[in-house]
């Protein structure tokens, strides 16, 4: 518990240039994914998928929230990811990148990763232990999800964050 607080108090200092770009690209072809699904759901279209359960999954009750397919919430979750790690590497561009709130907004960007990790442990869990049933449009989402999070922890662990 000490660990989340010092986390949430301490400023970020520093951040490779190269993990920040990854994050950019993951959180890119996260939206894509998201975007794609939100599209089809709208359509009222299963997309076409190699495995038998994307029909399942996509349509289950699980595949919205309060009506709003979840694929829109992931698709805005990726955007704003994305957002956070282009302003951080716009700024250091132009030579910005000194300035704490450059630094405070790639912060809150990295802590947000684990919202979407937890997000898609939720949903690989529906898919393997309720449904029975996985979509490879789904997968795909966690594992980029993944990935965002395993940067982000390494950025954070290189500023002694943790």
């Amino acid at each position: 518990m000490n660990n989340s607080k010092l986390l949430l108090k301490r400023p970020l200092n520093r951040a490779s240039t190269a993990s920040v770009v990854a994050i950019l690209v993951i959180a890119i072809l996260g939206f894509a994914d998201s975007a794609f699904l939100t599209i089809e759901h709208y359509r009222g279209v299963v997309p076409p998928c190699t495995t038998a359960g994307c029909d399942i999954v996509l349509t289950s009750v699980f595949s919205a929230i309060w009506g709003m397919p979840v694929a829109l919430l992931g698709a805005v979750y990726y955007l704003l990811i994305a957002l956070g790690a282009f302003i951080f590497l716009e700024a250091k561009h132009i030579g910005k990148a000194a300035e704490s709130h450059h630094f405070s907004i790639l912060k809150w960007t990295l802590l947000a990763t684990i919202l979407g990790l937890l997000m898609s442990l939720w949903f690989t869990y529906v898919q393997i232990f309720i449904l029975g049933s996985y979509c490879l449009y789904c997968l795909g989402s966690a594992l980029t999800s993944v990935l965002l999070f395993v940067f982000a922890l390494n950025i954070l662990i290189k500023n002694e964050n943790i």
